[in-house]
């Protein structure tokens, strides 16, 4: 009787821990420097899961997170978060997903979220109009996807 209510328990357990909702699979600072670079995201590429969740932290103010126009998977809307605040967002459809910060777009403050490992619109990435610094880095990250 003991070791059925143990196995019991057991069973309750793993069932809670792997359907339990996770919070923040991936967290991105946004942040005025790190190491010799100036107005970056603290993880240029990420990749997650359909159904994961990355949370952008607002370390240093002054940045946001929008999604470029293009640079997502067919079907996901608009996506642009408030200046100076924590934000976070569900993957639920895969692809690539092109991120800037809106102010400092032209000095490089770029990143890409890989979801499910789909690569199906990169052709489209590859067509965003990038600007100032960014024009250089997005090609190095775009060969990185």
């Amino acid at each position: 009787m003991l070791k059925s209510l143990k196995n019991s328990i057991l069973i309750v357990l793993t069932v809670i821990i792997f359907q339990s909702p996770s919070i923040a699979d991936e967290t991105i600072e946004m942040l005025n420097k790190l190491n010799n670079e100036s107005m970056v995201y603290s993880k240029k590429i990420v990749k997650v899961n359909v159904g994961d969740t990355v949370f952008w932290k607002s370390t240093t103010k002054g940045h946001n997170v929008e999604f470029i126009k293009g640079g997502t998977p067919e079907g996901v809307g608009k996506f642009k978060s408030k200046m100076n605040q924590d934000t976070e967002f569900k993957f639920t459809v895969p692809g690539i997903y092109a991120y800037w910060c809106t102010p400092h777009k032209a000095m490089g403050m770029i990143g890409f979220v890989v979801v499910g490992d789909d690569k199906s619109n990169l052709e489209a990435i590859k067509k965003i109009r990038f600007v100032g610094k960014s024009k250089k880095i997005a090609p190095d990250l775009i060969s990185q996807l």
